[in-house]
């Protein structure tokens, strides 16, 4: 573990709770809402899931009670932290006529302080991929600029995940996370002990933690939260081989699997509203039934659409095929040569939440095993 790692009793989560918001945090946290965990603002740590996990695997989502009180037992749900970070939607631009006639522009509201507490290293790494993609290229979104520079990130180490969903070990994501985080917690939940582990990642982490009771961290504390971690990098079942990917669905643009994932896909676009690393949106305006109102609105957009590639009269992916296609394409190869990682951080939503089960994973080892034949497609 870390230099500086310290231990807090399981009754003091609500302490760091408390101490994030008096320092003027809006606490986001999960949070059991509508049969699932969530990502939603916290009062107390009584809104946190304690006692509940979930059961994954493809297409299958239900949550459940565990037999003991743990407060992190569970796994990624639908929730990413980019609905946070790039809200979605957002008024941009919002002005109304007076009754003199003038424009009088209302700018956009203020973002909250966020703490975001129980970040896994799958989605602490799409924070990163998005981090390259609006902050260091030539195009900043100030709008995720401001929002990501104040956000205070409690990281969970991943002690419990779900085994036929998760592949993060396969994309060098998790289950741990090393940096990029203030304070970093391995929750141990023993008979009789239940207690967090906690890395210190920056200084105001440390500086936070001064307000919440805590001790150093004793030989057995260590051991027990990296064999917690370990046995979660050793008891993953899903992989994806990235060794030569990119090339290898380069040279297959033709597969014949591409046809059957079609059949399959309703190019619903849930795969894209749950992947942490999507970031496609589109711009409208908008106009009250009065047109004394009007407004400019930012929001989500998915590829799956005939709508978002529609340009000139006609949309460019009119198949299924193809808007499959481009999508696993950019997560694992164009990704890589725009922004110099792949899009893919291995969290398994796309699998857990897809109504028919497509597993990337597993059409990615086809389309890449050897090259198809096939008629072009656009």
């Amino acid at each position: 573990m870390a230099r500086g790692s310290v231990v807090i009793e399981s009754a003091h989560l609500r302490t760091l709770i408390l101490t994030l918001q008096r320092e003027g945090y809006q606490v986001i946290g999960p949070t059991v809402r509508d049969g699932s965990i969530v990502y939603a603002e916290l009062s107390s740590d009584g809104d946190l899931p304690v006692g509940w996990t979930d059961e994954q695997e493809a297409g299958h989502y239900r949550l459940r009670r565990r037999d003991d009180q743990a407060v992190f037992g569970y796994a990624v749900g639908p929730h990413s932290w980019k609905r946070f970070l790039l809200p979605s939607p957002f008024v941009l631009w919002r002005a109304r006529r007076t009754a003199d006639g003038v424009l009088e522009e209302t700018p956009p509201a203020d973002a909250p302080r966020y703490a975001f507490l129980g970040v896994r290293s799958c989605d602490l790494h799409a924070i990163r991929v998005l981090d390259r993609i609006v902050l260091a290229g030539t195009a900043v979104d100030p709008i995720y600029a401001h929002r990501r520079e104040q956000a205070f990130i409690v990281t969970v180490q991943c002690a419990n995940f779900a085994p036929r969903t998760c592949f993060c070990v396969s994309m060098g994501t998790g289950p741990r996370a090393t940096a990029g985080y203030d304070l970093a917690l391995t929750e141990l939940l023993e008979p009789g002990a239940h207690r967090f582990v906690v890395e210190i990642g920056s200084e105001r982490g440390a500086n936070l933690l001064a307000h919440v009771p805590h001790r150093p961290a004793r030989a057995a504390d260590l051991r027990a939260a990296e064999q917690a971690i370990a046995r979660t990098a050793t008891q993953m079942g899903r992989r994806l081989d990235t060794n030569g990917l990119k090339a290898a669905l380069y040279a297959n643009l033709e597969h014949p699997r591409w046809n059957d994932v079609a059949e399959r896909c309703l190019t619903c676009g849930n795969c894209t509203m749950v992947c942490p690393t999507c970031f496609c949106f589109s711009v409208e305006d908008r106009t009250d039934l009065s047109g004394n109102v009007t407004e400019r609105v930012r929001q989500f957009d998915v590829c799956f659409t005939t709508a978002f590639t529609y340009t000139a009269g006609t949309s460019h992916r009119h198949s299924a095929r193809a808007r499959y296609r481009q999508w696993v394409l950019h997560k694992l190869a164009t990704w890589v040569d725009q922004f110099g990682t792949f899009g893919c951080v291995g969290c398994g939503r796309c699998i857990t939440w897809c109504p028919v089960g497509i597993d990337i994973t597993e059409e990615a080892a086809v389309l890449s095993s050897r090259r198809g034949a096939g008629a072009e497609d656009t």
